[in-house]
This record gives C-alpha cells, sequence and structure tokens, in this order.
C-alpha cells in the first residue's frame, strides 16, 4: 500500500501527528509512506521506518506544483492540514482515497486527540492515541558530564508565548549548581538566547552551552534526548522532550494547555496564570500589559521542578 501524508507545518504540530500515523501504519500494515511537510516537520519524522521518499513543500505554489507533478499514485492520501494551498495539492495529487482534516470538526480536546480522531474517523475505526515516537536519524551520544537541564525560551507562534530572559537566567542559574545547563532556541530565538547568555555570565555562571540558532532539527532531537530536566514555553522542542520522556516543566501564557501541552509525559509540570484574559490566542498580546507571562516567576518555575525530586 501506498500511502501519501501532507504534515503540518509547524514543528509540534507535526510530532503530535505521530500517535495517528503510527494507527495508520498499523492499519494498512506494510505501507510504503511518502511525506510532504514544512523542512522542520520533514527534518523531524522522515527517518519513520515506513518513510521511503520525503518531499519539502516550500511557501509558493510553484513548489507544490512542482512536487505534485513528481508524485505517482497513492492508495490513500492523508491531508493533516485543512489550508487553501493543502486542498489544491488535494486536487493535484492521484490517490484512491482522499482524507482531510477539519480543525472545525476536531475542537476541545488535544490536539494529539484531534489527528488521532481524524485518523479513526478516516479510516473507520477506534484507535487509541499512544504516546509521541520520534525516531532518530543521528545516534544518540549523550556529552553530559552531569545531569542536564535544558532551557528552550522560544515560541515560533509569537512573541506572546515568550516568557522573560531574566526569569529563565534565574531559573538556569539556580539550577546550575546541580545540574549542566543547555540553551536552545531556533535561528529567530538567537538574541533572546543570547540575553540568557550575558545574564548567567553577569551570575557567574559558566557550566552553561548556548546552542540557539547552530544546531539542525536531527541535532536538537538528539539533545534533547538526553536532557535529565526540559524548561521550555509552549513550543516544538517541548513537544521533542515529550517524545523521549523527559521530565518537562511548560510554561503557558495565551495559548491552551488542554490542547498543545506535553502529551501523556510521566514527570510534567505546567505553570500559568488563571487570568480572565487566557487564553487569547493571540501572537502578540491585544492588552499589551502580557501578564500572562509577566506574572510568573523564577520562583513558579524553581518550585515546579523541585516536585520532581
Amino acid at each position: 500500500m501506498k500511502i501519501l501524508i501532507l504534515l503540518p507545518s509547524w514543528l509540534g504540530d507535526a510530532i503530535m501527528t505521530t500517535p495517528a500515523i503510527e494507527n495508520i501504519v498499523d492499519f494498512y500494515h506494510k505501507p510504503e509512506i511518502t511525506l510532504i511537510g514544512s523542512s522542520v516537520s520533514i527534518e523531524a519524522l522522515k527517518n519513520h521506518p515506513k518513510v521511503i521518499k520525503s518531499y519539502v513543500l516550500e511557501k509558493n505554489y510553484k513548489s507544490l506544483i512542482k512536487i505534485a507533478i513528481n508524485l505517482e499514485s497513492f492508495d490513500a492520501f492523508f491531508l493533516f492540514r485543512g489550508s487553501l494551498r493543502s486542498k489544491i495539492l488535494k486536487l493535484l495529487i492521484t490517490s484512491k482515497n482522499k482524507y482531510q482534516f477539519n480543525k472545525i470538526k476536531y475542537q476541545k480536546r488535544h490536539q494529539v486527540e484531534k489527528y488521532n480522531d481524524f485518523a479513526s474517523d478516516s479510516l473507520n475505526k477506534n484507535f487509541n492515541a499512544g504516546k509521541l515516537i520520534i525516531y532518530p536519524s543521528l545516534k544518540t551520544i549523550n556529552f553530559n558530564s552531569k545531569p542536564t537541564v535544558g532551557i528552550n525560551p522560544g515560541g515560533a507562534y509569537g512573541n506572546a508565548k515568550r516568557w522573560y530572559p531574566e526569569e529563565f537566567a534565574q531559573v538556569a542559574a539556580e539550577l546550575s549548581i546541580k545540574y549542566e545547563v543547555i540553551i536552545f532556541g531556533g535561528p529567530g530565538e538567537k538574541d533572546i538566547a543570547k540575553d540568557i547568555e550575558n545574564l548567567l555570565i553577569e551570575k557567574s555562571v559558566m557550566n552553561y552551552s548556548n546552542l540557539a540558532g547552530s544546531i539542525s532539527i536531527e541535532e536538537l532531537i538528539s539533545r534533547i534526548s538526553t536532557l535529565d530536566l526540559f524548561i521550555t514555553g509552549d513550543s516544538g522542542p517541548m513537544h521533542i522532550a515529550a517524545s523521549f520522556q523527559i521530565p518537562t516543566i511548560a510554561i503557558f501564557g495565551p495559548t491552551k494547555p488542554d490542547e498543545t501541552s506535553q502529551w501523556e509525559v510521566e514527570k510534567s509540570n505546567i505553570v500559568k496564570q488563571n487570568l480572565e484574559c487566557q487564553p487569547c490566542m493571540q501572537r502578540t498580546c491585544p492588552l499589551i500589559h502580557h501578564d500572562c507571562m509577566k506574572l510568573i516567576k523564577a520562583a513558579d518555575v524553581l518550585k515546579a521542578a523541585q516536585s520532581f525530586n
């Protein structure tokens, strides 16, 4: 059976499809899977043992048409996106069966469950949503000489999701007594990561590494998989950590933890306020004050981390 899957664009969303994808694989027994997705989603999931080909879909129609022309026919096409571009791709692809995710139909549940319910409804089954699964493409090497904490201040969705570098630095400084510290972040998060680094230097903390903007998605997966603790905002790396059962503290502001928090992690905590304006789901604070993040302090996160001891 030849199966085509269009992945979500965001890293975290792509990882949250993995329980659904595992159920699709089990349903078809020995499928040959072709993936289409953004560069980050492809890098994260292309190493699945049933994936035989993968294509990076750029943000233009030329890329979409080029991919469609190069693809053969399929037995089933699962689209985990509902955008206009994905609907056009659905028209261009030859497949016996085509199933497209509709976000209006799947609401008020975790994103993992939304994607899994989509797979269930498509195949007329009642799949259980299992744990997140990533198949690392790099051999995992533990470079850590002692327990290591990852600090991830970024969040691709928008500035409203980002906690403050001063608070992250305070948490990292306190934990540096027990842990080596690794600062993570994508190319767009190098500035905030550098701010944290400078604050750590001011606090005479030297047992840290700043990897923001300097490693690939494959390397990010490998490094996160070796952590002993992860402190992060609502982000793609948070879901990477969840797939490896890394004890995680997730800091939530404008987004919905009941929909995008770390999925089925044995040791996990969510730190958030309970304001009337939450969750606004906006990229920048519409009320300007940003209290959903500003009112969270380093002491709150440290207390959450201590609960794992």
